[in-house]
């Protein structure tokens, strides 16, 4: 990796990993790209920024051959929450955005990684210890488009040789970047509630169980699957990659070690909670141990003493 473009740099994952790749192969090097200008912050202070619609192919091809871009990480996409008030918006973004980029890969030879997600899985999944290889038909179409971009780059893979790889990510917790929409936007949501008013109202079921990650171990595989011999890899797009898995009860009462007058309870969003249920409950990620190396750093004690750690200090 060289010269390197972040689409929907602007979001949860893209805010941290641009800053992390800018670290690591300097900050001329990587291009953050977003559809609307953000605020003066780290991001736009710590390299380039453009403004770019995954959307529209000549701009994407205007943007890869001016700056030489040779690895697009491409994470512009509808969350599933916001994807099923605008399924067909979602379709847009996801799907057209994703062609797009994987035809200018193609074009120009560039790497590219897309991350796929606990929603390409559907009822009919084993919910645990779920597979690597396993039945997926998801209920959104957030997860219709997850599963459908595995495919998409598989067969770009071996029709064309673009070098395509992924992850399927559980939910993502990040002390830095705010919920853009998705079902577990509360195991961030709570975190603040907790700090603030030491109560949060939560929108799925206390029983609720899925996984989730920090996003500091979210951007080291992210970094480490972009990073590992191809020669290695026989699940080249959606590893299963995972860190943790609790129900809302149980971060709930975590947090509590931290802060003992906090409370919860728990006002249940149909929508989100049928999304929820139709997830599994924890995957078996161990064809990402084998092929590539993965090790999750952060358990569910460790990521909730750093989040509160992390957001007292923002906060201040």
């Amino acid at each position: 990796m060289k010269k390197i473009l972040v689409t929907g740099a602007t979001g949860q994952i893209g805010s941290e990993l641009t800053i992390a790749l800018r670290s690591r192969y300097g900050a001329e090097n990587v291009l953050a790209a977003g559809h609307k200008r953000p605020a003066l912050g780290e991001l736009m202070q710590s390299g380039p920024f453009c403004c770019l619609d995954v959307r529209d192919l000549p701009a994407i091809n205007q943007v890869v051959e001016a700056n030489n871009i040779d690895t697009i990480f491409h994470l512009a996409a509808l969350l599933s929450a916001v994807g099923e008030e605008k399924p067909q918006q979602a379709w847009d973004v996801n799907m057209n955005g994703l062609s797009n980029v994987l035809e200018i890969s193609r074009l120009h030879h560039c790497a590219l990684f897309f991350p796929s997600s606990i929603a390409a899985f559907g009822p009919e999944t084993p919910p645990m210890d779920t597979p690597q290889d396993t039945i997926q038909r998801p209920t959104t179409i957030y997860g219709i488009t997850k599963v459908s971009g595995e495919l998409l780059c598989d067969y770009y893979y071996h029709r064309f040789g673009v070098d395509t790889r992924g992850l399927r990510y559980p939910g993502l917790i990040s002390s830095k970047a705010p919920p853009g929409g998705g079902t577990t936007d509360y195991a961030v949501d709570i975190f603040y509630a907790a700090i603030k008013t030491q109560h949060y109202d939560c929108f799925l079921r206390a029983d609720t169980q899925l996984d989730m990650m920090y996003m500091p171990d979210a951007i080291a595989a992210a970094l480490n699957m972009m990073t590992a011999d191809s020669r290695q890899l026989r699940h080249r797009n959606a590893f299963n990659v995972t860190a943790m898995s609790f129900t809302p009860q149980q971060l709930a009462a975590e947090i509590q070690k931290h802060i003992p007058g906090f409370t919860i309870s728990y006002s249940v969003d149909p929508l989100r909670q049928a999304i929820a249920d139709s997830w599994p409950r924890h995957m078996n990620d161990s064809a990402a141990r084998a092929e590539w190396g993965w090790q999750a750093q952060f358990d569910l004690p460790a990521m909730v003493k750093d989040m509160l750690e992390k957001i007292t200090l923002n906060s201040l």
